[in-house]
């Protein structure tokens, strides 16, 4: 259980496959302590205080991360949410394929080393690997299993944009634009 005692470096040191998705919670509430100029020694807390928030936004944040923490998460597939599995669906019909698949992959870029590919799929190849999620096909090259197993596909539709958001618990590190990770 995350409180508002622990340090920022250990909330995402303990629970690594959860670390971006805690991350991204921290960050949408205003906490820029994630990243590359990271103050990863203070605890919630401070931080958050830190940058003018009150306890009843601590109180928040911490119940926020602990449903993330609650969250079932199956690190032997690869999933959508029930969000972004409709809204995939919305959009392929939009484009006339509401018969495709869901190709997911990443390919070397950015300034961390590999970037995530999202794009519509209308066969799987003998290379791929297939996963279901939510009734959406996903194709998943075999040879980007290892990197990609265990991923969470969201999306999320907000003030500062929308977009398919991916949690990837075999991610390392991360540039600080957020679009291209490490393994």
């Amino acid at each position: 259980m995350i409180t508002k005692e622990m340090t920022i470096g250990d909330i995402l040191a303990k629970w690594p496959h959860k670390s971006q998705k805690l991350a991204q919670e921290m960050t949408n509430v205003g906490l820029h302590c994630v990243g590359c100029g990271a103050a990863t020694w203070e605890t919630l807390e401070a931080g958050m205080l830190g940058h003018g928030m009150q306890e009843i936004d601590i109180e928040s944040l911490v119940k926020s991360l602990n449903e993330v923490l609650a969250q079932e998460t199956d690190l032997n597939t690869i999933a959508l949410t029930k969000r972004a599995a409709d809204k995939f669906i919305a959009l392929s019909k939009e484009e006339g394929l509401s018969k495709y698949a869901l190709r997911f992959g990443d390919q070397p870029g950015g300034c961390s080393g590999f970037e995530y590919v999202l794009d519509f799929s209308e066969n799987a190849g003998p290379e791929d690997a297939v996963f279901l999620s939510h009734g959406v096909e996903i194709h998943v090259e075999k040879e980007a299993v290892s990197r990609l197993i265990g991923s969470e596909i969201d999306y999320y539709d907000g003030l500062n944009g929308a977009g398919f958001k991916i949690s990837n618990p075999n991610v390392r590190g991360s540039c600080s634009c957020g679009t291209s990770q490490t393994y």
